[in-house]
């Protein structure tokens, strides 16, 4: 099957009116796209299995004990989000896969296609979900009780969905991955200015997010004169400015991308706001002294932080990427993005990314593009890893 009649086989699912994605966990959306995956896993002989997490695995070949060569990513999105970050990465692995028994390799290590679930984060609030609660970075206790917007917990999402609300650590899983290489789309231009197809990755940017809950007394918005006010939003708004203020000064990244205000109403002064903050750079210590600054804004005007999750810099493993690059004659880069092998580094596996080149550098929105002969590219790039690390 090629390339193009894959990537167009998926591509109404979950699309939104913006021309973006809604690909959220547990919902219908991502049933389709689970069930996607396991028809394509079977279409092949893969051999579907799930973890603790419900991160779905497709092997060729048995698997053993640490010498898998594991590739994929993940279907989920964020809110209105393009069509290439994480399925990209999905959708060019089976590819692989076909392109390799095309080219009559027959593969000496087991080799899988992940799809980790939860990956943005963006029903529960949590990022990569699914690969930190297999690690451990996120305990069972903590996730099950998260909760949507709508108040839904992911233990009823998971029971609604038909699922166990069994989850956690997964270390047979984890022992069965002797290297992982995850495909994606670049967020950002750097291979425009490198004028390359693909690139390598070294490291990701230590990131977090917080949530800043920012109180506030309700008021008729028309009898209530502008001395006697207690706005929330007022001071959220504050807080917004002051967020990147302190990102400026600090050499990072800041963004505040939510707000969640109470009682919502548009002619009512707001009660309270939930302010959620993300917070990214090259440095830990620009990070952490930026949300330092941010907080002590924060408390000035009466509001809490509280941090829902943070993940170091996180360097890929040093002699996989040089390996890779050296393969493929790709440029190194490091990326402010987040990503589930980021997670997998962290727990100690040997993990490295292949980046598709990005014209515009949009990503986490619908004009989020690569072109097609890229993406072939990106096809090739993973063909001729799969074959160099499980030959």
């Amino acid at each position: 099957m090629t390339f193009a009649t894959l990537w167009s086989s998926i591509l109404e699912v979950g699309r939104a009116p913006s021309g973006g994605y809604r690909r959220f966990a547990w919902t219908r959306e991502d049933h389709t796209l689970r069930e996607w995956f396991a028809g394509e896993a079977a279409a092949r002989g893969l051999a579907l299995t799930e973890d603790r997490a419900g991160n779905q695995w497709a092997w060729w070949g048995t698997p053993g004990e640490g010498n898998g060569v594991v590739v994929g990513s993940h279907l989920d999105s964020v809110p209105d989000g393009g069509a290439y970050d994480g399925p990209l990465g999905v959708v060019s692995s089976f590819a692989a896969v076909d392109q390799a028994r095309a080219d009559g390799f027959e593969p000496g290590k087991p080799v899988a296609i992940v799809n980790f679930g939860d990956e943005e984060g963006a029903r529960f609030g949590i990022a990569c979900a699914g690969s930190r609660l297999i690690t451990g970075a996120l305990t069972s206790d903590r996730a099950l009780a998260l909760s949507d917007d709508s108040g839904v917990s992911m233990a009823q999402a998971l029971k609604a969905a038909g699922r166990t609300t069994d989850i956690g650590p997964d270390a047979e899983t984890l022992s069965r991955i002797g290297c992982f290489v995850e495909l994606h789309v670049e967020q950002g231009r750097a291979l425009v200015f490198e004028d390359a197809e693909i690139g390598v990755g070294t490291s990701i940017w230590p990131h977090g997010r917080w949530r800043i809950s920012v109180p506030g007394r309700a008021n008729h918005a028309g009898t209530t004169a502008l001395v006697d006010r207690d706005d929330a939003l007022l001071k959220a708004a504050a807080l917004v400015q002051a967020a990147r203020a302190a990102a400026e000064e600090n050499g990072c990244v800041a963004t505040v991308g939510r707000l969640d205000v109470q009682p919502g109403g548009v002619n009512a002064i707001a009660e309270h706001v939930d302010v959620w903050l993300d917070a990214r750079g090259a440095s830990a210590a620009a990070v952490t002294a930026c949300v330092a600054q941010v907080e002590a804004d924060a408390q000035a005007l009466g509001a809490t932080l509280h941090q829902l999750s943070w993940t170091e810099d996180t360097p890929f493993d040093p002699a996989l990427a040089t390996r890779l690059s050296e393969l493929l004659g790709a440029p190194m880069l490091s990326t402010g993005a987040g990503h589930d092998a980021g997670i997998l580094a962290n727990a100690g596996i040997p993990t490295a990314m292949l980046f598709v080149r990005n014209p515009t550098g949009v990503s986490h929105a619908p004009d989020e593009f690569a072109t097609e002969d890229d993406c072939l590219a990106g096809v090739t790039a993973l063909t001729r890893v799969l074959k160099d690390l499980a030959a």
